[in-house]
């Protein structure tokens, strides 16, 4: 089994590598659950709640009622105690904290850890935009897209986002980059389709013909782009993501990649107690942080 991991962007790789295409917003034909709702403040109160004893406290997490089923299998992991003893074995400052390999229980220093899971996944239920990576927000790791195109959350392993603030100007840039790369992506399809062509243009050294060949490509891009988003709106933040990233911070990239299925009630600062620890390899904590126990506070629906 891959490593469950959460894809890490800095710097300019983060504004240049968004996934954030307009047609995530809408339900996909691969099987991915994605509902496109109105950005809102969700009512907690209505919310199953979980306390997590770990070694540096307590962190009171709520599960979102859109997310039925990452709700219902986190709800019986701690039910069960799943979460009982797991170590945070990826921490990752001014990005998140992971935890929920089962393997982590009982792990000597130094072991790589996740891989483990519990031989099970669940079908992404990514509610966009009304909930998003901002700091705090409880999200599911998963395998890569090479091999889960689907987006299918791990059964256990979550993470917490701690990420850090951007400026308007940055969140414009990226809105421009979202754009840029999913044409990159369009013109290399169309491209590979022309392989033999394009390689004996090259090896002839005709120029011309290249360059002429790139024109009808680049055009073909934008009529592909424009048909595949004729009835999407633009692709802009809502003013609930810009409001949080300029002020409070996430990690807007990871976005429509990941099930968004909870959020922090209380205890982020013993969140970024642990996001500050000293790490070695793998980004695993040099001394063990844990969960000591995990247990459900409210069933309120």
């Amino acid at each position: 089994m891959k490593h469950k991991h959460i894809t890490i962007l800095i710097a300019v790789a983060a504004l240049i590598t968004l996934t954030l295409s307009a047609k995530a917003l809408a339900a996909g034909d691969d099987g991915t659950t994605t509902k496109q709702e109105t950005a809102a403040t969700p009512d907690l109160s209505k919310c199953i709640h979980v306390l997590l004893e770990t070694t540096f406290g307590n962190i009171e997490l709520a599960l979102y009622n859109e997310t039925p089923q990452h709700r219902d299998n986190f709800v019986k992991l701690v039910n069960n105690g799943t979460y009982n003893g797991v170590l945070f074995h990826r921490v990752i400052k001014d990005f998140m904290i992971q935890t929920g390999d089962p393997d982590s229980k009982t792990a000597t220093a130094g072991t790589l850890l996740g891989n483990g899971d519990l031989g099970y996944n669940i079908p992404a239920e990514i509610v966009f935009p009304k909930y998003f990576h901002k700091r705090g927000a409880l999200a599911a790791a998963r395998e890569g897209d090479e091999t889960n195109p689907e987006h299918k959350s791990s059964a256990s392993q979550f993470y917490i986002v701690t990420g850090k603030r951007f400026s308007e100007y940055q969140l414009e840039k990226m809105q421009e980059r979202i754009i840029n790369q999913e044409k990159s992506k369009i013109f290399d399809e169309l491209a590979a389709q022309r392989k033999n062509d394009i390689e004996m243009m090259r090896s002839m050294g005709d120029e011309t013909a290249l360059r002429g060949l790139e024109s009808i490509i680049k055009a073909e891009v934008e009529k592909i782009y424009k048909e595949k988003h004729k009835d999407d709106k633009p692709l802009t933040f809502t003013p609930e993501q810009i409001a949080a990233y300029t002020t409070i911070g996430g990690t807007p990239h990871l976005d429509t990649q990941y099930t968004v299925y909870g959020e922090v009630v209380s205890g982020m600062d013993v969140v970024d107690k642990i996001q500050n620890v000293t790490t070695g390899a793998n980004d695993r904590p040099v001394d063990d942080v844990r969960i000591i126990s995990a247990k459900v506070l409210q069933t309120k629906q």
